[in-house]
């Protein structure tokens, strides 16, 4: 069963879910490749499985495995040999596809050009069908236009419901709304169609039953789960740092405090340093095995940036709240999880949230930058003059 879980790990694998990349990046493991960056118009030619991932991803060519596409706005016009799953805000669909077609989005759009050979499950806010389906198909959404060919059953679970010219149904025509509606015989024969009235108790049955094979959204409890799962890792790596390198970690929770504005420049300076190998380490030739590797170091220091900008911030209110000056080792961590915590409500305001994440990031990956410039310049000390006294300001 398909649930987008390959897509997610393309895109850490690449970095993309740490930053916007400029170009396109690409990278193959065994016979699967892997494409992220901020835009995307590419023509493949990929012997397996092929993953994408972008704010705005255009797909042309041939791929002889299955097709993973997701992003903002997606555009497949590549045949695929096998299935393809795309997941977007606006996803067109326009490729032949060999086997099944799984796609989802707030508008969702099938044209003639994209005959499914397998079955069709789609869901949407709006979702128009106009590529003929050979096998069964399956659409849960709002605003649903049929006007293709169906040669199997079709099920469909809708707001509203619309037949173009082009819409026929060969097997059973089921459909799930709030009253009843008159299906033309061109369609499917008066036999061949079932009403399910939608109710407040059917409606999640129907959910179940179409989106089986669907990418499925989020429960609530997953996501508590899923940040559950954060925040113990964080917890963890503050605990390890704390352990590990405690006069360290003080020295640049100081740095921050000291001269935030020059960290935050520090960190825009390290973080474009660290995007900057990419293309240069791949354009020797000889680096490109080297790429992925450079791009997990970018993913491992951004979270760690990250963890440390928390941290320090968190420390820095924690002094100015009256708190001790050297607190325990577990009260660091509890300053450390409510700063997460904090961090994590945030980003549910719309920019602010972002904003809040990505100083962070630069504070926490300015002073890693600062420690590793002092490390490689030395410590020049205190200037003395001829007579072995500091030199006054």
């Amino acid at each position: 069963m398909f649930t987008f879980t390959n897509v997610l790990a393309a895109i850490v694998t690449l970095g993309f879910s740490t930053a916007t990349l400029a170009d396109t990046v690409s990278t193959r493991n065994g016979e699967d490749t892997f494409f992220a960056g901020s835009q995307i118009n590419q023509a493949v030619d990929t012997v397996g499985d092929t993953f994408m991932a972008a704010r705005s991803v255009k797909v042309n060519g041939a791929t002889q495995g299955d097709l993973h596409v997701s992003g903002l706005d997606v555009s497949v016009s590549a045949d695929v040999i096998e299935d393809l799953y795309a997941l977007g805000g606006t996803v067109i669909i326009r490729g032949a596809i060999a086997e099944d077609l799984a796609a989802a989005g707030f508008s969702l759009r099938t044209e003639s050009s994209s005959i499914t050979q397998g079955n069709a499950r789609l869901m949407g806010n709006s979702v128009t069908i106009e590529g003929p389906v050979m096998g069964a198909l399956s659409v849960m959404g709002r605003d649903v236009i049929l006007n293709a060919a169906i040669k199997g059953d079709a099920r469909i679970l809708a707001q509203t419901l619309s037949f173009g010219p082009d819409a026929v149904v060969s097997g059973t025509l089921t459909y799930s709304l709030e009253e009843k509606m008159s299906v033309p015989d061109r369609v499917a024969a008066t036999d061949r169609v079932i009403f399910e009235r939608v109710s407040g108790g059917r409606v999640w049955e129907e959910w179940q039953e179409v989106s089986k094979d669907m990418p499925a959204l989020p429960t609530f409890m997953s996501i508590m789960f899923g940040f559950a799962i954060s925040l113990l890792f964080f917890l963890v790596l503050g605990a390890l740092m704390l352990g590990f390198m405690p006069k360290r970690l003080s020295k640049m929770r100081r740095s921050i405090a000291q001269a935030p504005g020059q960290t935050l420049l520090l960190g825009v300076i390290g973080l474009s340093m660290l995007f900057g190998m990419v293309p240069i380490v791949g354009l020797t030739i000889v680096g490109l095995p080297f790429v992925p590797i450079v791009l997990l170091a970018i993913v491992v220091i951004w979270t760690l940036g990250y963890a440390l900008g928390a941290y320090s911030v968190a420390m820095r209110l924690w002094l100015g709240l009256g708190g001790a000056v050297e607190p325990s080792s577990v009260a660091r961590l509890l300053v450390l999880a409510a700063a997460i915590i904090f961090v994590a409500l945030l980003n549910f305001i719309p920019f602010v949230g972002w904003v809040a994440n990505y100083t962070l990031v630069l504070l926490g990956i300015g002073a890693m930058t600062r420690a590793v410039f002092q490390s490689m310049l030395g410590n020049p000390g205190v200037a003395l003059d001829v007579d072995m006294k500091p030199i006054e300001d």
